[in-house]
């Protein structure tokens, strides 16, 4: 069998850097192991970014009436007194202070936004998809790929590594990772809402956090941070402790949890974060999860996958029409590598601010949330930061301001088109630029 590119893996970051290959006239043939859906949870917050890049590819509408739109995300800090959460502080992260038509988030089911890729891949003649289609190694320069009761060896100019963490195709680029565990791991399950629970919410005392986000059908997905190795021990307390755990957080959730009926609804993620070495090794790239794991504390995992889908598929056809070699690679590794290192950092901020329960950290966090939500600038670069649409770095009097020594700023004009990712810097190789 012989193809242009062959994508091991077909979830929305393979699908997306196929689906831009095979707009561009490149043969790409993807495998995906599963023979179904997936049963594990994977992301559904599509950040700005991953919207815009859904509108370049025809998809934005058809998204956003599978979705759920997300405007603005309240954050809630509680404390314990007298056996009854309380109330102590609350702020709002707004998506609409950013000066863009990407300006809101969407909660899309992921298997969803999955057959939407499929489906417009499908299209395309250029397109092959292949399921189920274990990828096994390399022999030569070929793929190994077994597919039904065959084994077939799969000959392309590139290959493509986007079947997650524990990816084949990394292990065979010989690439080493250095991990980083967390203390703590994640519930995640999904019930009926509230009718008046339609934005984000994260309610945070100081030992768990629970984020809420209103899926379409009016459900809820729902993320709890429990302590790590304390899993088996809440199973065994049974069903009601956890109903207990999210009442207690969120009493209006009371009456909607319990239809969850088994803890085998409930789905236990273990957060972990890497970002390899390298993503480019010759002729093979890896993408998404096989190329970087980040914590699920900011949701950018699937984000992060379908960015470096766009980036490596525009890539790729400009190599196809412009005969460009294969050195060209390192152009997306250039790219994302360094992107993906800056949210890998956010992520892991986010993360230590709400899992370690230090006795006065709660009213610090509280200060600093609240001083960034009232602080225009501080606002701005955390929902540029975290949309996806570009990055701006917070300064010392940033850091001075958010700790409450200094008072939130107001501005009647903030310019920022320059920390704002464009053409130029998500494709720099259409510009001439320069690989060193």
């Amino acid at each position: 069998m012989k193809t242009q590119v062959l994508v091991i893996g077909g979830g929305v970051g393979g699908l997306t850097v196929a689906l831009k290959l095979a707009r561009c006239g490149v043969e790409v043939c993807v495998i995906e192991m599963l023979k179904g859906s997936a049963s594990m949870y994977k992301g559904e917050l599509l950040q700005p970014k991953s919207i815009q890049i859904l509108q370049e590819l025809g998809l934005r509408k058809h998204v956003e009436a599978s979705g759920h739109r997300i405007n603005e995300i309240e954050v809630v800090e509680k404390r314990e007194k007298q056996n009854q959460f309380t109330t102590i502080g609350c702020s709002s992260m707004n998506y609409n202070i950013l000066n863009s038509p990407y300006d809101y988030a969407i909660m899309v089911p992921h298997e969803k936004l999955k057959s939407i890729l499929l489906d417009e891949a499908k299209k395309y003649s250029s397109f092959t998809y292949i399921q189920p289609g274990r990828f096994k190694g390399f022999k030569g320069k070929k793929a190994i790929v077994a597919m039904e009761k065959e084994e077939v060896e799969v000959e392309a100019e590139v290959f493509v590594g986007a079947e997650g963490r524990k990816s084949k195709t990394r292990e065979a680029m010989d690439i080493k990772l250095k991990e980083h565990k967390y203390d703590h791991h994640f519930l995640t399950v999904s019930f009926p809402r509230p009718p008046d629970l339609t934005e984000g919410k994260m309610i945070a005392t100081p030992h768990t956090f629970l984020g809420l986000f209103p899926l379409p059908g009016n459900m809820v997905r729902t993320v709890y941070l429990i302590p790590s190795g304390s899993y088996k021990d809440m199973k065994e307390k049974g069903i009601e402790h956890f109903y207990k755990a999210y009442s207690e957080l969120c009493p209006e959730l009371s009456e909607y949890v319990t239809h969850i009926k088994s803890w085998r609804e409930i789905q236990l993620m273990i957060p972990v974060h890497f970002n390899a070495g390298q993503y480019v090794k010759d002729n093979v790239v890896i993408m998404g999860d096989a190329a970087h794991s980040v914590h699920p504390m900011a949701g950018e995992g699937m984000n992060l996958a379908i960015q470096d889908g766009d980036v490596l598929g525009e890539l790729l056809c400009w190599m196809n029409s412009e005969h460009g070699n294969l050195s060209c690679l390192k152009w997306y590794e250039k790219v994302r590598k360094p992107r993906v290192s800056k949210v890998l950092q956010l992520s892991h901020l986010s993360a230590l601010a709400y899992s370690k329960p230090f006795r006065y950290f709660p009213n610090v966090r509280k200060r600093a949330i609240h001083q960034m939500t009232s602080d225009e600038k501080l606002h701005t670069k955390q929902m540029l930061n975290v949309s996806g649409l570009g990055f701006w770095r917070e300064s010392l009097l940033d850091r001075f301001v958010q700790m409450g020594i200094l008072p939130a700023r107001h501005y009647g004009s903030l310019q920022y088109e320059g920390h704002i990712f464009n053409e130029k810097t998500d494709y720099p190789w259409e510009e001439g630029g320069s690989l060193q």
